[in-house]
């Protein structure tokens, strides 16, 4: 198999790598993602420009790309330069408007592509523990419309988004899969309060409560209590989202780790001559191969038709850069000594973010279990036949 990018994802790749590396230095991303914003309005235009946005769309979709690799390819280059700015609400919402939406809710995608539009997933509850049919928020029928109340947590640029996606109970109990709708929810839609954030590894968060919110009809994406389906959907693309960013931050970090090495000294050598350390960087260059292939291999299983290989590829990639993650973060502190975890050493923010990645859409526990539940699945299948 080739693993080699094309020459359109190499140009993508080339492009975004040059841009960040020339106008996006450490001190200007750590400025705006720990500002008051959580990022820089002008370079989410520049990225949107440059084609990162439309690059996770099909062209059918106003895009040009939209296939896993095209994901990977973007995200790792947001993950090796520590990219702050959100795109991955424009992902999945985008994803969720691709996938299910009418021609005029379609007609946002636009918005989001040009990255005129901040777009946000409101799914996390504060009880829902990574479970996406843990909803308790609910959405009530009235008149022609919908009433929707509850609370939201962790809300990725929640309080700027100008897009909601809001995930919402119109049937069933709070832990039931059939009873979930999705709803389209302008951002300053009259009855939605939010508290804003800095995360602890850049960017910004909210906890959203929304209280008697009205939307009309036409806000229902998809079917009315099928939501569930849809979420596990877009959550997929979030998961190798998230894995190929890892895994740009694991490169990083596992470059300046091995640069340390050749030109710190003590008793007048490189510490990177000392047999222990040298054991301990091979075994984490062989893990970051390991992450890669889960990358790839989450990558190219995106789009398959089967459910259980899909997602199976999907949360092995998750799990895979969660330990593998952690593993990279804490050796690459600590044969860094005291240094690495100062605020001026940019390995320092590489591990907090690579860290945090494991905490979204599900920590490495959760999916290790959510995979071998898939296993149980597959296996009950074979039996039945």
């Amino acid at each position: 198999m080739d693993f080699q990018l094309d020459e359109d994802r190499r140009m993508l790749a080339d492009a975004l790598g040059r841009y960040l590396s020339e106008q996006y230095s450490t001190e200007y991303r750590n400025k705006a993602a720990y500002g008051a914003q959580g990022f820089s309005a002008e370079t989410y235009a520049k990225l949107a420009e440059l084609g990162a946005i439309g690059a996770l769309f099909k062209e059918a979709d106003g895009g040009f790309g939209g296939d896993g690799v095209d994901i990977s390819v973007v995200f790792e280059a947001l993950g090796t330069h520590l990219v702050a700015e959100p795109l991955l609400g424009a992902l999945l919402v985008g994803r969720a408007l691709t996938e299910a939406g009418s021609d005029a809710q379609k007609a946002q995608l636009e918005g989001i592509i040009g990255g005129e539009t901040i777009a946000a997933l409101a799914h996390d509850e504060p009880a829902n523990h990574y479970e996406l049919n843990r909803v308790a928020t609910t959405a009530q029928a009235e008149g022609d419309g919908w009433v929707l109340n509850g609370s939201k947590a962790v809300v990725l640029f929640g309080d700027q988004a100008q897009l909601l996606l809001v995930s919402a109970r119109t049937a069933g109990a709070v832990g039931d899969e059939a009873g979930i709708s999705l709803f389209l929810v302008p951002g300053d839609a009259a009855g939605i309060s939010s508290r804003g954030y800095g995360r602890i590894d850049g960017g910004h968060a909210a906890e959203l409560v929304l209280a008697n919110v009205k939307v009309d009809a036409d806000a229902l994406l998809g079917k009315l209590g099928e939501g569930h389906a849809l979420l596990e959907r877009i959550s997929g693309f979030g998961l190798l989202a998230l894995a190929a960013e890892s895994l740009g931050a694991m490169d990083v970090a596992k470059n300046h780790t091995l640069e340390y090495l050749r030109t710190r000294k003590q008793f007048g050598v490189p510490i990177g001559s000392f047999q222990a350390l040298q054991h301990r960087m091979a075994d984490l260059l062989l893990e970051a191969e390991q992450a890669r292939s889960a990358v790839i291999n989450a990558a190219a299983a995106i789009d398959n038709p089967d459910y259980v290989e899909r997602e199976k590829a999907l949360s092995a990639a998750k799990y895979s850069v969660g330990q593998i993650g952690t593993l990279m973060a804490e050796e690459a502190i600590q044969m860094h000594g005291g240094i690495g975890v100062t605020w001026e050493l940019p390995l320092a923010h590489y591990a907090k973010r690579i860290i945090m990645i494991d905490h979204q859409l599900g920590d490495m526990d959760h999916h290790l279990a959510r995979y071998m539940a898939l296993q149980a699945r597959e296996r009950a299948a074979a039996k039945a036949v």
